[in-house]
């Protein structure tokens, strides 16, 4: 469960002030895949950022039971001179799950080659997408935060990423952000649509669609 109550996050550039979060009080419920929806620019990612705890709101608070992961595939936490071999044994100690399991998987999903035993600032963007992915399906998390990750990679590495994704929200929920209906379609069950800082939840995640479909047919 993850509860937002009357969350509030304001930016202020050159003077002006925009709020993608206005006094959110809402519940994704325990185990829910929700689909988060919304027009560019509306706050989508700033709200996953707020969840997984990487930004502070500018007030209210986020309540929630069990783990939730950063946001997957987020790769601006490794450290650029470490090998991507020694990145992944920092955040398996970080989490606690045995490293070599945890380098044998990320090893074989990332597919880098002898790229895996090479600093990390010397990768390509793809290859810091694939190792970030690895990372983040290796960690056990109650809650995946995820926000478009599955379009990286080519046609083989999505397939492996997606089947890799579906085990995980078997046992698991999610909160996702795709401007692939097709995508959210097959794995959410529910939906909230973020329009000028509010946020309105739906059961069923049709409804949710159809909200956001308007709302993107309007100027």
């Amino acid at each position: 469960m993850i509860r937002l109550q009357n969350l509030t996050k304001t930016y202020y550039l050159n003077g002006r002030q925009k709020t993608v979060a206005d006094n959110i009080t809402q519940v994704f419920p325990t185990g829910a895949s929700v689909a988060l929806m919304g027009r560019n620019g509306a706050g989508k990612s700033s709200l996953l950022r707020m969840i997984s705890g990487g930004l502070l709101p500018t007030s209210g608070k986020i309540y929630s039971t069990g783990t939730i992961s950063w946001p997957v595939g987020f790769a601006g936490s490794f450290h650029g001179e470490l090998t991507g071999s020694q990145n992944v044994r920092f955040v398996a100690r970080i989490y606690g799950i045995d490293s070599q399991e945890m380098l044998d998987f990320v090893e074989d999903f990332a597919d880098l080659g002898q790229h895996f035993h090479l600093p990390f600032r010397t990768y390509s963007s793809g290859m810091r997408s694939r190792l970030a992915f690895g990372v983040s399906m290796a960690v056990p998390f109650d809650t995946y935060l995820i926000d478009e990750v599955t379009s990286v990679g080519d046609a083989n590495f999505r397939a492996k990423s997606n089947e890799v994704l579906h085990a995980r929200l078997a046992n698991a929920g999610a909160v996702v952000v795709s401007h692939g209906l097709g995508m959210l379609k097959e794995i959410c069950d529910c939906g909230a649509v973020l329009e000028n800082g509010k946020l309105t939840f739906y059961n069923d995640l049709q409804d949710a669609i159809d909200h956001h479909t308007a709302n993107m047919t309007r100027r």
